[in-house]
């Protein structure tokens, strides 16, 4: 008998995908190619390990029993190469994820961090929302990612990097119409005030809607933007109002002139920003060395946030009109 680790690794995407196109694509062969090897190992156990359907593969009781075993060598072999790859700590290939309402406010100041401390690390970013990040994390496509905390998932753990707080955005005109309350404004006091946020998947919506005290059955509720920079144009336009991270905010404030933000009042409500990598992950000191980074670049950035948004909201100073007389 003679099984590949080539071989137990397309079995376990055929277990996964239940489909062999799909699980081709995963990875990344020709269906044929995928189709011969998964005939040879069961060639070589001497019994089938899928049902052949039209439109799915099923495993058979013997295809559930072997993928037990495939798992555990998989995991194995993992941990194996990330030993090897993780004993001089942050060095070589990361493979990192972030969320799309991190990404693109912080990853420049990180790659440009971790390249100063290594210029031969060798950085793969990968943007997606949460669930897709989980599934990465646990396939050991990405070593580690940075998401809102908490996080769900089986053998992951998390380390905390930053405190992100919202800011409540929207028109001028949005904003002056709540009136003497926006000096003790509460997420969850915007009375009947439509409160526009990102399209289902982005944990910044459940968080949005935790906050506000809301429910996606709200009237007031619309959950359609794919991003934050469409969710900043659109309160800028006077749609609605909007909860922001504080990370975003002077970076959408520029491409959205017509936005304004206002703070809760204390204590108040943010976001917690984590770092996350598998249990399994070998070596404790590359994890270590990029959540320190990834902190020190986050509060940095937030630091810069606050003084600008403190200058904006400064009064312009007077200037007199009239002529000096001597």
């Amino acid at each position: 008998m003679n099984v590949t680790f080539r071989q137990l690794t397309y079995f376990k995407a055929l277990a996964e995908q239940r489909h062999f196109g799909r699980a081709a694509e995963v990875v990344n062969v020709s269906q044929p190619a995928l189709s011969v090897q998964i005939r040879e190992m069961e060639a070589a156990l001497g019994q089938p390990l899928v049902e052949r359907r039209a439109r799915e593969a099923v495993l058979t009781p013997f295809g559930r029993m072997i993928l037990h075993h495939a798992e555990r060598v998989l995991a194995e072999m993992q941990a194996l190469n990330e030993a090897a790859r993780w004993r001089g700590g942050l060095s070589g290939r990361l493979n990192l994820g972030l969320i799309p309402t991190v990404a693109p406010y912080i990853l420049t100041d990180v790659l440009e961090a971790l390249r100063t401390g290594d210029i031969s690390l060798d950085v793969q970013v990968q943007e997606a929302k949460t669930d897709r990040l989980i599934r990465a994390l646990q396939s050991g496509q990405l070593d580690a990612a940075v998401m809102a905390l908490p996080v769900v998932g089986e053998g992951l753990i998390a380390v905390p990097l930053f405190e992100d707080p919202f800011l409540l955005a929207g028109s001028a005109a949005r904003l002056e119409a709540l009136g003497e309350q926006s000096e003790a404004l509460r997420p969850t006091g915007l009375g009947a005030a439509p409160l526009l946020l990102l399209e289902d998947g982005h944990c910044l919506t459940d968080q949005a809607l935790e906050v506000c005290g809301r429910n996606r059955s709200h009237a007031q509720i619309d959950t359609g933007a794919s991003s934050l920079p469409t969710l900043a144009r659109l309160v800028a336009a006077g749609f609605g109002l909007t909860l922001i991270p504080e990370l975003a905010a002077v970076a959408e404030l520029r491409a959205a002139p017509d936005m304004r933000v206002i703070r809760f009042a204390a204590p108040e409500p943010s976001r917690q920003i984590g770092l996350v990598r598998r249990t399994s992950s070998q070596g404790e000191e590359w994890f270590a060395e990029l959540s320190s980074i990834l902190a020190r670049v986050g509060e940095r950035l937030l630091n810069a946030a606050r003084l600008e948004l403190a200058k904006k909201k400064e009064p312009a100073p007077k200037t007199g009109t009239g002529r000096n007389t001597r």
